[in-house]
C-alpha cells in the first residue's frame, strides 16, 4: 500500500512535468510572445528594484534642472539621461517607479476581475435557469457601456484616485470573466466526470470550485493576459483625464497629462511615458497571444 502511494506523487509529478514541458515548446515556438515574456521580465526586474536602479528620487525637483533634454542633445546631462520634467524631476526615475505603478495596476484589477467574474459565471453557468437569466443581462448592460466612459463615471461617483480607478477598471472587465466562465461550464457540466462526481456524492461548491473549474482555467488564463494590458492601458487613460493616480504619484498617464503644453517645446517629456505605456502594452499582448497557442488544442501545430 505504502509503494502506491509513493508511486502516485511521482506519477502526478511526472504528468506536470510533461504538460509544462509540451506547454513550452507550443509557446516558445512563437518568436513573438518570447520577445513580449523577455520585456516583461525586464518590466519586473525594473519594478521591483527601482529603489536601486533608479538614478533619483522620482518626485524630488532640480529647480536648476528645468526641463533638460536627454543626454545626446545640446544642453543635455549625464545626471539625467532622459532628460527633466517642467519642474526638474528626472523622467528614467519617474519612468522605472511607474513600472510599479503599472504592474500593481495590472495584478490588482485582474485579481479582483478574475475572482468576482470566475464566481459570477460559476454560478450562472452551474445553475442556469432565472438564475442564469438574471446575471448574464446585468452582464450584457455592463458590456453595453464603452468601457472608458464607464469606467469615468464610476471614479466620478467614486472620487478621483489611483485605488478608486482600479477598482472601476475591474468592475468594467468582469463581464468578460463572466461570460467565458460561463460558457466554459456550461460545455463541462455535463461531461461523465461531472456526473461521476455528483454521483459520488460531491456537493454544488465542490462541483463547481473543484471539479469543474480546474478545466475552464485554460481560456481565462489568456483572458486575464490580455485583461493585464488593457488595465494598464485604462489606468493611463484615467490618469491622463486626471481621474487617475494623482500628482506626484509617477504613473505614466499623468506624467502624459502633466506634459501636454509641453510638447512642441520639450518632446522627451511626452514621448518616454508614451513609449513605456506601448512596449509595455505590446509586450503583454504578445505573451498573451502565445498563451492562446499553447493552451488551446485546436490551435497547437503538430
Amino acid at each position: 500500500m505504502s509503494e502506491v502511494t509513493e508511486i502516485e506523487p511521482q506519477n502526478a509529478g511526472a504528468g506536470r512535468a510533461a504538460a509544462f514541458a509540451e506547454f513550452w515548446f507550443y509557446f516558445r515556438e512563437n518568436r513573438g510572445a518570447l520577445i513580449g515574456l523577455v520585456v516583461f521580465a525586464v518590466l519586473v526586474v525594473l519594478a521591483v528594484a527601482a529603489p536601486i536602479i533608479a538614478p533619483h528620487d522620482p518626485t524630488q525637483q532640480y529647480r536648476d534642472a528645468l526641463l533638460t533634454p536627454p543626454f545626446w542633445e545640446e544642453g543635455g546631462s549625464t545626471s539625467f539621461l532622459l532628460g527633466t520634467d517642467a519642474v526638474g524631476r528626472d523622467i528614467l526615475s519617474r519612468l522605472i517607479y511607474g513600472a510599479q505603478q503599472s504592474l500593481f495596476i495590472g495584478v490588482v484589477v485582474v485579481t479582483i476581475a478574475l475572482v468576482g467574474g470566475i464566481v459570477i459565471g460559476l454560478v450562472a453557468g452551474f445553475f442556469g435557469g432565472w438564475v442564469d437569466t438574471v446575471i448574464m443581462r446585468v452582464m450584457d448592460v455592463i458590456l453595453a457601456f464603452p468601457s472608458l466612459l464607464l469606467a469615468l463615471v464610476l471614479v466620478a461617483i467614486l472620487g478621483p484616485g489611483l485605488t478608486n480607478a482600479m477598482i472601476a477598471i475591474a468592475l468594467v472587465l468582469q463581464p468578460h470573466f463572466a461570460r467565458l466562465t460561463r460558457a466554459a461550464v456550461m460545455s463541462e457540466r455535463n461531461r461523465e466526470y461531472v456526473m461521476a462526481a455528483r454521483v459520488a456524492g460531491a456537493g454544488k461548491l465542490r462541483l463547481m470550485f473543484r471539479t469543474i473549474l480546474p478545466n475552464c482555467l485554460a481560456p481565462l488564463i489568456v483572458q486575464g493576459t490580455l485583461s493585464f494590458s488593457n488595465a494598464v492601458l485604462d489606468a493611463a487613460a484615467l490618469g491622463f483625464l486626471g481621474m487617475g493616480a494623482q500628482p506626484p504619484t509617477p504613473e505614466w498617464g499623468t506624467m502624459l497629462a502633466e506634459a501636454r503644453e509641453f510638447i512642441l517645446r520639450a518632446w522627451w517629456v511626452v514621448t518616454f511615458p508614451g513609449l513605456a505605456i506601448l512596449i509595455t502594452v505590446l509586450a503583454i499582448n504578445l505573451v498573451g497571444d502565445g498563451l492562446r497557442d499553447a493552451l488551446d488544442p485546436r490551435l497547437k501545430r503538430s
